[in-house]
């Protein structure tokens, strides 16, 4: 069984990937300034899309443990449409979405999240950073969190039991390493995570590996993050199941003459196929039968876009807006307008403390709203 396991990883699309990338990020790195590099770019950029194309079909909800892990992890982030990876600056929250992001401005930084889900659900996070030496590496340290409250428990033949309760809990420690006389910026981070449902427990820990590459000069930023490698070490029930792997890559900037800086992200780059046909859009026909509904490659190709903007970002007050496209699309009702995917927010900055917060549209019977404070000890 272990060794098909590592035959069917050696041979899956999304380790050619992977090591393209890499060799990309090495070259890159050995030769920033030639001309070679440039045109070798364009090339790695339409390998990527070739590569994203052939990876495997299939939607990627249910199929995974852990899936508190993609959770959206602050305000600015939720603000943003989630996932973005692209930022570079103080904000030590960044390091849980992207290692690399992981600077010196970041020192002796505290970041705190709070947030309400659905019912019961709640979920927090903490980040700090510590700059060991200011030319070349940081430092990072963080926890996430999820309870999903209480809830009734039946047996079988429907009588009540004793009332039970869910949570899972991630602790992260990550580095970062500016590559010396480069822009680029490679970091990791370790996760050790734990969850309990009902009376059923399990252990395991994972790997991020994140890219970042910053053009002072035109004030851009690209990231790649390739995040949850890992496995569980103890299972719920002795079966095995898989960690919420994803790759995502963005790209932002911040424009010259208007205060603004946009972001885009690509999500779940592993896998083409992530839609899924909602029945309720499915279509009658003259039969009685019923056709499920038909997405197209557009369609599916927009679910893995995340687009955010940023106004004012260098100042003491900015306001953020996102549109999250997969989960506009998956949530949109028929003949409704619910604004679903739309996320915004604002954060405030009051001398050595950052206040923000996002407002996330899911449903009209559910929304998020996240709440963030970041403590700066300097």
């Amino acid at each position: 069984m272990t060794f098909n396991l590592l035959l069917d990883l050696i041979q899956s699309p999304v380790l050619k990937l992977f090591f393209q990338v890499y060799n990309f990020i090495f070259v890159f790195a050995l030769f920033p300034h030639r001309n070679a590099t440039k045109r070798m770019l364009k090339h790695y950029v339409l390998f990527l899309l070739l590569s994203v194309c052939s990876a495997s079909f299939g939607q990627i909800g249910g199929r995974y443990t852990y899936q508190f892990l993609n959770l959206t992890t602050n305000p600015r982030q939720a603000a943003l449409g989630g996932k973005t990876i692209t930022i570079y600056d103080e904000d030590v929250n960044q390091a849980m979405s992207n290692p690399a992001a992981l600077n010196e401005d970041m020192d002796n930084h505290l970041g705190l999240n709070y947030g309400n889900y659905y019912g019961e659900a709640s979920y927090g996070t903490a980040s700090y950073a510590y700059t060991y030496d200011r030319h070349v590496q940081t430092f990072y340290a963080g926890i996430n969190y999820v309870n999903y409250g209480s809830f009734e428990g039946y047996d079988e033949n429907g009588q009540k039991t004793s009332d039970f309760t869910g949570s899972e809990g991630a602790l992260s420690l990550g580095y970062a390493y500016n590559v010396p006389f480069t822009d680029l910026h490679i970091g990791a981070d370790v996760k050790l995570i734990t969850s309990t449902l009902e009376s059923y427990n399990s252990f395991g820990a994972a790997i991020d590996l994140g890219f970042l590459y910053v053009i002072e000069k035109n004030n851009v930023n690209l990231a790649l993050v390739i995040r949850n490698i890992g496995t569980q070490f103890r299972t719920y029930a002795g079966i095995q199941e898989n960690l919420p792997f994803e790759i995502t890559a963005g790209a932002s900037q911040e424009l010259e003459h208007v205060p603004i800086r946009w972001h885009l992200t690509l999500e779940n780059l592993q896998q083409w196929n992530i839609s899924f046909s909602n029945p309720v859009r499915g279509e009658t026909n003259i039969d009685g039968s019923t056709s499920s509904e038909k997405v197209s490659f557009v369609n599916n190709a927009l679910r893995h876009v995340v687009f955010g903007v940023e106004l004012f970002p260098q100042k003491a007050v900015n306001l953020r807006l996102g549109y999250n496209f997969r989960r506009g699309e998956e949530l949109r009702v028929e003949e409704q307008r619910n604004f679903s995917g739309i996320s915004l927010g604002f954060g405030l900055r009051m001398n050595k403390l950052k206040f923000n917060y996002s407002y996330s549209r899911y449903t009209l019977a559910g929304n998020t709203s996240l709440f963030g404070l970041i403590l700066n000890f300097q």
